[in-house]
């Protein structure tokens, strides 16, 4: 019995700990939508400019990393992506979790 709740209050904590896709569509479309497309597809202008391939959000291969993985990605950058300094702390997981929904 005790491992049932201790159990049920870890998946709680989990649960609250994951962000908020609703909040994270007006953050991602203030913050990302400029390159990553209102759908998550790449923006091909950007991409072009860049001279990078930029994955769809909702592919398999981004919807595969980790949410960890994700967040750093938008809090630290990554190749030619730099940080986004305005996202931080939960906005963060709200993206991620706005991400998460963008899943094909």
């Amino acid at each position: 019995m005790k491992q049932n709740l201790i159990l049920f209050l870890c998946s709680a904590s989990l649960a609250v700990a994951a962000g908020n896709a609703t909040a994270g569509k007006a953050v991602y479309d203030r913050a990302c939508k400029s390159c990553h497309g209102a759908d998550g597809t790449a923006n091909p202008a950007i991409a072009k400019m860049m001279k990078v391939d930029m994955k769809a959000l909702g592919s398999a291969e981004v919807q595969g990393m980790s949410d960890a993985d994700l967040k750093a990605i938008v809090v630290n950058g990554k190749g030619k992506m730099k940080a986004i300094a305005s996202v931080k702390g939960a906005e963060a997981d709200d993206v991620v979790a706005y991400v998460r929904s963008l899943k094909k």
